[in-house]
């Protein structure tokens, strides 16, 4: 009785897991739908459809690479091929990247970024999608995409909320890359021009373990 129980058991919790795998690849079919829709809307200048709010919260994971310092403040440049500022569009074109991110699909989610920041270099968005190029970037193990990633975060938007966590991971990525020398100077970076967040709590607790 209790194997027959026991197999029973089994085969319910594969049912739910059949469910579930089910459930995403539906959620990533329908963001990688709505990013499609939404790009060929926007190329045409038809209204898009309404898109779902975006979780902005801050992921973990380390990050990038890259060469530039990363105190360097470079001013931000359009690039060609922009768009007038239209915070309405902006803000469907970037909640439909970041539910490719939901939907684990790493590489749309990269296209789609990568995509909002030509369009839209100047929108009010543009500082959180650099940051969550350089994630899906380190989640995809692009290192060196993930470190060039983070370091603009800080050279083109010098005054967002996302400098000291692109940096910290800069500095992370930079280990991982066997670049010993640059991470203990991003760090005090970190800590010295951004005391009291969450990163700069990070960065004294790695210097202290080197």
């Amino acid at each position: 009785m209790q194997l027959q129980q026991m197999q029973e058991d089994i085969a319910r919790l594969r049912g739910q897991v059949e469910v579930q795998q089910n459930q995403i690849q539906q959620m990533k079919q329908d963001a990688l739908d709505r990013y499609k829709d939404l790009d060929s809307r926007i190329g045409s200048g038809a209204p898009a459809q309404q898109a779902a709010p975006a979780d902005n919260s801050s992921a973990n994971g380390a990050s990038s690479a890259g060469g530039a310092a990363a105190g360097d403040t470079a001013s931000q440049q359009p690039a060609a091929g922009t768009e007038p500022g239209d915070p309405a569009k902006e803000k469907l074109y970037y909640d439909a990247a970041f539910d490719l991110i939901k939907a684990k699909d790493f590489d749309k989610a990269s296209q789609a970024f990568t995509a909002f920041l030509r369009r839209y270099p100047q929108s009010q968005y543009a500082g959180n999608a650099q940051y969550w190029l350089g994630e899906v970037n380190l989640a995809k193990g692009d290192l060196q995409g993930a470190g060039q990633a983070f370091a603009k975060v800080s050279q083109l938007y010098p005054k967002h909320p996302k400098v000291p966590d692109s940096l910290y991971k800069l500095a992370d990525v930079e280990r991982r890359l066997g670049h010993t020398d640059r991470v203990k100077p991003i760090l005090q970076q970190v800590i010295s021009q951004y005391p009291g967040t969450s990163a700069a709590q990070l960065a004294q607790r790695d210097i202290q373990r080197m």
